[in-house]
């Protein structure tokens, strides 16, 4: 009997272990407008997951960006949220993550990329490296995430392309190697040349081509017929690919894997090409899901064990149902659907009878699941930002930021008689991170916090159309929040006592301190030795914290 166990244990780890190699989860993170959701129909298209790229820019169409569900985004063009997409290429299981573009939804994309193992960048070839671009990068590194690097619009006249790997190496920092090289730009962009391959792939501009069938190829960079067909813009780029062989790094795996170094492509999203050499570098380069540290230890993809985070909330997406969708990434052992599984931040269980995978809007009910891969969990509220969930050991997964606000506006309601969907709409909104809510600790209207004002705007939009609340913004006298802490419990709560027309609560409870100026703040935090003040907060660090005063 024993022995029977044992060797069904071991087979359900090899089977884990067989997934998880399987499986590639990333993120595109880019400026806005560098074609980021457009690479994203595309690879979705490449990677048979559909049929139909729709058109970002056709707004006034039936079709709409596959990755953006909400009115609002289809109404701007924007993608206002990030979207979960699972699809399968080549027996590997990728889970794509579109992400927010505009930096006012910049912590939702924060977000996002703890949730994955990669990163594809994209970049505006006209344009260059723009501000957001440099933000997105810069959580990346500091999580040491691999970057695949896709220069984006060589169908446009860009800056050169020589220019544009000295810019990303400039200013983000970060050495790039070229795996292909664009043959001129605009009306004369006649193709790639695949460095590793020794061969051009030539364009044809249109975007009926899928796969590389009906691709033509001419091999050698010395090849007389690329000359004769393609002249200057073939001579100059033969240069400029013999300068950066000799002044580029050689491409290292490992300091890929480390964060060091991006392989770079070329290409034209909109017209599918360089799509597919993308996707392939995606299976080929991008790790497979790794271990995860949560504050109790490290947790490893392949241990039996089922454990998860839930990195994202998203409410609404079924505006018939009034649902809210927790997404959860997994970080180690097999989900099967119905399992119950423990909230560790309140030792609930919940029933995962309804888990579902995505692509993007559309939903289906999720069988089983590996490490690497996004579940959405349908709840009522039992869910937050941040919680663990385990088959019933103890564990808090760190690195989820909530960034304090840096603009504020009180919300009132132009009709009273609305105001329990008001507060139903704004804690949910709160819950899910798309603002921040803040209860004063002394009545009064509710605060709402934000990185950006595009936030509040869409926050109204949504409150209209999917709470039926009709509601103003209003100025606010604060302009700074900080998140408090104390070693000794009493200390936090006299200092709350003697400041409370100061404090208010977020959508976790978690106490904040609120201040009109920075003079103020700084007098305060001086006057204060035993409080601590936190730009960022981190889920974990709250529950730890609440751990430590009970």
């Amino acid at each position: 009997m024993t022995r029977r166990v044992f060797a069904f244990s071991f087979q359900n780890i090899m089977s884990i272990a067989h997934e998880v190699k399987r499986r590639r989860t990333f993120a595109i993170i880019s400026h806005p407008d560098a074609g980021k959701t457009t690479l994203t129909e595309k690879l979705l298209l490449f990677a048979g997951a559909i049929h139909v790229a729709g058109s970002v820019k056709a707004r006034k169409a039936s079709r709409h960006a596959t990755s953006d569900w909400m009115e609002i985004e289809k109404q701007r063009g924007i993608s206002v949220a990030s979207s979960v997409m699972q699809m399968e290429y080549r027996d590997h299981v990728i889970n794509l993550l579109d992400t927010p573009g505009h930096q006012d939804f910049s912590e939702d994309t924060y977000r996002v990329l703890t949730a994955v193992d990669a990163a594809l960048m994209v970049i505006d070839g006209v344009n260059g490296v723009e501000p957001q671009t440099i933000r997105l990068l810069e959580v990346c590194r500091a999580r040491n995430t691999p970057i695949i690097t896709f220069i984006n619009k060589m169908d446009r006249e860009t800056q050169s392309p020589l220019d544009l790997i000295d810019g990303i190496e400039k200013q983000l920092n970060m050495p790039c190697v070229p795996f292909t090289w664009p043959i001129g730009m605009g009306k004369r962009f006649h193709g790639v040349f695949d460095i590793r391959n020794d061969c051009m792939r030539v364009f044809r501009p249109g975007e009926d081509r899928v796969g590389k069938s009906d691709e033509e190829t001419i091999t050698g960079i010395n090849n007389p017929e690329c000359v004769q067909r393609f002249g200057s813009e073939f001579t100059d780029a033969q240069g400029e690919i013999e300068l950066i062989e000799g002044a580029s790094q050689t491409f290292d795996h490992q300091a890929f894997l480390d964060g060091k170094q991006t392989p770079v492509f070329f290409g034209s999203a909109i017209n599918n090409f360089g799509v597919q050499e993308v996707l392939e570098a995606l299976i080929a380069l991008a790790p497979p899901p790794h271990s995860k540290p949560a504050m109790q230890r490290n947790v490893t993809p392949d241990e039996p064990k089922f454990s998860g985070v839930v990195f994202k909330i998203q409410a609404n997406m079924d505006p018939a149902h009034r649902d809210r969708v927790a997404f959860i990434r997994i970080c180690s052992g097999k989900f099967t659907r119905g399992m119950a599984l423990k909230i560790c931040r309140n030792n609930k269980e919940i029933r995962t009878n309804s888990v579902v995978s995505f692509l993007s809007q559309r939903r289906e009910l999720l069988e089983d699941g590996y490490p690497g891969d996004i579940i959405g969990l349908p709840n009522h509220g039992l869910l937050q930002l941040g919680d663990t969930l385990t088959e019933g050991e103890q564990l808090q997964f760190t690195g989820l930021p909530f960034f304090a606000p840096e603009l504020f506006q009180v919300i009132e309601l132009a009709d009273p008689l609305r105001a329990k969907q008001l507060r139903t709409g704004l804690q949910q909104l709160g819950e899910e991170g798309a603002i921040q809510v803040f209860r004063p600790e002394i009545g009064g209207s509710l605060l709402l916090g934000a990185i950006g004002v595009l936030q509040f705007e869409v926050v109204m939009h949504r409150l209209k159309g999917e709470y039926g609340v009709d509601a103003r913004m209003m100025p606010s006298k604060y302009k700074l929040a900080r998140w408090i802490t104390a070693d000794d419990p009493k200390e936090l709560k006299k200092f709350i006592e003697q400041n409370a027309h100061r404090i208010a609560y977020d959508v976790v409870d978690a106490p904040t301190f609120l201040a009109g100026y920075e003079g103020e703040l700084r007098a305060v935090e001086k006057l204060s030795p035993g409080i601590h003040f936190h730009a960022l907060r981190e889920h974990a660090g709250l529950v730890f914290q609440k751990k430590m005063d009970s």
